[in-house]
């Protein structure tokens, strides 16, 4: 359900292109005050932005650091914060810990689940070691109930769990649809910003990584997380796509244990640990996500194909890319790979989406197709254009240092960067303007 309103039934969406996802409702006709019933806005004056108080406001600090770097530095007053994840990611663990951070430094929060009853709360809570006094739990679905409790109680923080549950009784529509959804955050936002509650918003995603209901939700917060991760996997990624208050893609790192989640303090030794030593189609290269680089493994397999389409299946990187960069290959370096069948994986379950690791791609599949590991102690980087060229990146300095620091002694960068680089200790720095030239270093 993308938002998209119509007065008549139609199959097929033409704004997201799904078929079948129309759902009718009805529409209130009486009048309602302000935006939703009981909410009244404001009339606001304008006021000169230079007088204006725009003194750094002190943010509420969860105790978990990754979640704070997340964050940008922790909470914001008033602020709206929406976090997305599919079922049993582990969304509703990360909250009650980041609750219990926040109850033992003597903040009032409040957690309103519309999905568990208190006692499937309390037991989970008991389960992960975060029960405090000052963690007030609810089940409810009613807005208008869990405006007044917030009127009544004064948290300091609250938690919505979730708001594809919530409704307004003002609406005709159930729970879940795209008026109830839209109805019940504006209310909610409109209640934070008025009254200074920092607020998260639990949502479901759809089967496409999408949170679900009206695209407006995203628009509407200011910051969105995404918990991402592998359930056959132990680590989750917790990603922000939108902050108002902070740098957009930063990433933390978790490890789902069984008493919950576990910080990463150093993502790139956990995602190297297990690295085979001179394995062809294995390769390191460094990604920055958000301010921070983290170092990761590609792994490749080009085997011949026994099918008239070889197969690319590819986890963690962008398909379509991964096409254009064997499509380069086959044009620039004369390797026939439209006979083989390619799989491409990022080890540990994290997504990558940034062109500076296009080199790394390269690297990977030439190393399984030629049946060659890599020289020991190397890491790739660098964009790749359809010419075969290879083309500067952003913050190489940032990732030599942490390349360096993780035990590395060489690495490939683009000969443009290597010109304004410092020269880092103990790492040798090769620059290389094409594919070709990248291939023969490496092999």
């Amino acid at each position: 359900m993308c938002g998209y309103q119509t007065a008549k039934w139609m199959g097929k969406c033409p704004d997201c292109g799904e078929w079948q996802s129309f759902v009718e409702e009805v529409k209130a006709t009486k009048s309602r005050p302000g935006i939703a019933s009981g909410t009244t806005l404001t009339r606001s004056q304008p006021i000169a932005i230079d007088a204006i108080n725009a003194d750094d406001e002190n943010r509420l600090i969860t105790g978990i650091r990754e979640f704070d770097r997340v964050l940008g530095g922790g909470l914001v007053s008033g602020t709206m914060v929406l976090i997305g994840g599919d079922p049993g990611i582990g969304k509703s663990t990360l909250m009650l810990q980041v609750l219990f951070g926040l109850a033992r430094q003597g903040k009032k929060v409040l957690y309103v689940s519309g999905e568990e009853s208190i006692k499937q709360l309390s037991l989970r809570s008991r389960r992960l070691a975060t029960v405090s006094p000052g963690i007030l739990v609810v089940s409810e679905i009613d807005v208008d109930a869990i405006l007044s409790m917030v009127g009544s109680e004064k948290p300091d923080v609250l938690v919505i769990d979730s708001i594809q549950t919530m409704y307004s009784s003002e609406l005709t529509s159930a729970p879940g649809s795209v008026s109830q959804v839209r109805e019940s955050a504006m209310r909610l936002m409109l209640m934070a910003k008025n009254k200074g509650v920092p607020t998260f918003l639990v949502g479901h995603v759809t089967k496409d990584g999408a949170i679900a209901g009206p695209r407006l939700l995203e628009h509407m917060v200011d910051t969105v997380l995404y918990f991402e991760g592998d359930r056959n996997h132990v680590f989750r990624i917790l990603r922000a796509v939108k902050n108002r208050f902070g740098s957009t893609n930063e990433i933390g790192v978790f490890e789902m244990k069984g008493h919950g989640l576990d910080e990463v303090d150093n993502p790139s030794a956990i995602f190297l640990a297990e690295r085979p030593e001179g394995s062809p189609g294995s390769v390191v290269t460094a990604s920055m996500e958000g301010t921070r680089p983290i170092l990761l493994e590609f792994q490749a397999l080009a085997s011949s194909t026994s099918f008239g389409t070889p197969r690319r299946t590819i986890l963690g990187l962008d398909q379509n890319r991964v096409a254009l960069l064997t499509a380069v290959m086959e044009k620039k370096l004369g390797m026939h790979l439209m006979g083989h069948d390619i799989f491409m994986n990022v080890a540990g379950g994290v997504k990558v989406d940034e062109p500076a690791v296009d080199l790394g791609i390269i690297s990977a599949i030439a190393s399984s197709f030629l049946d060659k590991p890599l020289p020991e102690g190397s890491v790739v980087l660098g964009e790749v254009g359809l010419t075969g060229e290879v083309r500067a990146i952003g913050q190489v300095d940032i990732r030599a240092a942490e390349i360096r620091k993780m035990g590395f002694s060489r690495c490939l960068v683009p000969f443009s960067n290597l010109k304004r680089m410092p020269d880092v200790d103990g790492l040798e720095l090769v620059g290389v303007k094409t594919v070709e030239e990248a291939i023969e270093q490496l092999f």
